[in-house]
């Protein structure tokens, strides 16, 4: 056998040769947990953000489609509230004789409010014709907590979130109509216009 530097070839291989630790992999399992558990703030995310999305077209998937008020500028814009009327869910509603028409309105005002009155009107051939019974009444009564069953009323406070609920008859008595435009307006005792809509209606 052949000898470097008196060491004996087969013993120099041996003492320079390291063996190498064999590689260890994670089980099958235990990779794909952890790939989950990297992932699960992104999948949370997205499951938030799904939520939400389906919460917002659940809310506006009965929402009537409303106008502004023309050259009443109301506290609250009309993009920021949320208007059902039974029935309809975009103008011109149909107003049946010897029915009951329900309004729900979702709104946040922006600061304090301490009382709403009800101004309501149908415009017909540009004459308003107040509604009778709702027209000038209070509407602090009809005002519930965002679950729409816990009544509240006023005063109503800045970035609280409130519903208006409120019914009206449309009584036989009533010629029919074949197009107007209902005006509905909340506004404080002075006048200001806190929320303010209006919808293409007829009675039939």
């Amino acid at each position: 056998t052949s000898a470097c530097f008196g060491v004996p070839a087969e013993l120099r291989k041996k003492a320079t040769t390291v063996p190498r630790p064999k590689r260890r992999y994670l089980p099958t399992t235990v990779r794909n947990d952890c790939v989950i558990m990297k992932a699960f703030p992104t999948l949370v995310l997205l499951v938030g953000v799904v939520i939400v999305g389906c919460s917002l077209l659940a809310e506006h998937a009965h929402a009537t489609v409303v106008e502004s008020c023309g050259d009443t500028r109301a506290l609250v814009p009309i993009e920021e509230n949320v208007i059902e009327i039974s029935n309809c869910e975009k103008g011109p509603c149909k107003l049946k004789r010897r029915t009951s028409v329900s309004i729900n309105q979702k709104f946040t005002p922006s600061e304090d409010v301490k009382s709403l009155n009800t101004a309501v009107f149908a415009k017909i051939v540009g004459l308003p014709l107040p509604f009778i019974g709702v027209d000038g009444t209070s509407a602090c009564q009809h005002l519930y907590a965002e679950d729409g069953e816990t009544q509240v009323g006023c005063p109503l406070k800045a970035g609280v979130p409130v519903v208006y609920k409120r019914s009206f008859d449309v009584l036989e008595i009533y010629p029919k109509i074949p197009s107007m435009t209902i005006h509905w307006e909340l506004q404080t005792k002075s006048g200001r216009a806190i929320t303010c809509f209006e919808v293409p209606a007829k009675i039939v």
